[in-house]
């Protein structure tokens, strides 16, 4: 077992991994959103980008099993030395130069518009204060408006620390499940969302993006910013979702997001 949480990660053999859908009753049903992620990966390894590849030897799937969405991957060494700055900026633009190309059909700001669906739900559980609703959807509303004047392609969509391995091949990005269009700036905002916010760690946010800029990547500041505000609104609104029972540690970070928030519109 290399992860147990919404997503059991199961080592099979010595190189197949298995990724299991397990919360069956949550906002994501069915599997398209699944195969949008082995199309979108598969694009990406066929063009050589420092991604973890589907398995080659199996169909690609999505499969479904017992109502559980499966799918399938080669498995990789992880190795403990954390990635540099600079590798994580270099990497990301490579995806996305190979992501122009990807054919596939997606929805554009697809996790921003979910979220909003979502708070209709949290809204009728009581899962967040009225005031907290209120404040979510409004700043997602308003990011959506403005990111929606610049220009979208494929993305990673939920590009944090924690999709990344760095492994005896390189640093790997992973988990391609929210793939959706939209600016390239949405998936900087993510990347450097807790350093730059939660940790005041600039040296690693402005590695990061002076990276992506020297390997050819443009980042227009606005996009940037409304990106930042939308990534905080999402993450707190699926807080409840991600994190049924907050520990101290998780309590205090949703509380330091939604005061950001509040002071940034």
């Amino acid at each position: 077992m290399l992860q147990d949480g919404n997503t059991l990660v199961l080592r099979l053999s010595e190189t197949l991994v298995a990724r299991v859908v397990q919360d069956r009753d949550g906002p994501r049903q069915g599997i398209d959103w699944f195969a949008r992620e082995i199309a979108v990966a598969a694009h990406l390894a066929e063009w050589g980008a420092p991604v973890i590849p589907v398995h080659p030897d199996l169909p690609p799937g999505p499969y479904e099993h017992a109502g559980y969405p499966v799918n399938f991957w080669r498995y990789v060494t992880r190795i403990e030395s954390e990635p540099s700055a600079e590798d994580v900026g270099r990497t990301l633009f490579q995806c996305h130069e190979m992501l122009r190309s990807f054919p596939g059909v997606l929805p554009e700001l697809a996790i921003l518009t979910e979220s909003l669906d979502l708070l209709d739900t949290l809204e009728e559980q009581k899962r967040f204060p009225e005031e907290t609703v209120a404040l979510l959807r409004e700043r997602l509303v308003s990011s959506m408006a403005a990111l929606g004047e610049f220009p979208m392609q494929a993305l990673h969509g939920d590009a944090h620390w924690g999709n990344l391995m760095h492994t005896t091949d390189g640093l790997l990005w992973t988990d391609w499940e929210d793939t959706f269009l939209g600016p390239v700036e949405w998936d900087l905002a993510s990347i450097i969302w807790n350093a730059r916010i939660l940790d005041g760690d600039d040296e690693t946010a402005d590695g990061i993006l002076n990276a992506y800029r020297e390997a050819g990547g443009s980042i227009h500041p606005d996009a940037l910013h409304h990106s930042l505000i939308a990534r905080a609104a999402v993450m707190t609104a699926w807080y409840p979702v991600l994190y049924p029972d907050l520990s101290e540690d998780r309590k205090q970070k949703l509380q330091r997001r939604l005061e950001w928030l509040r002071n940034n519109g």
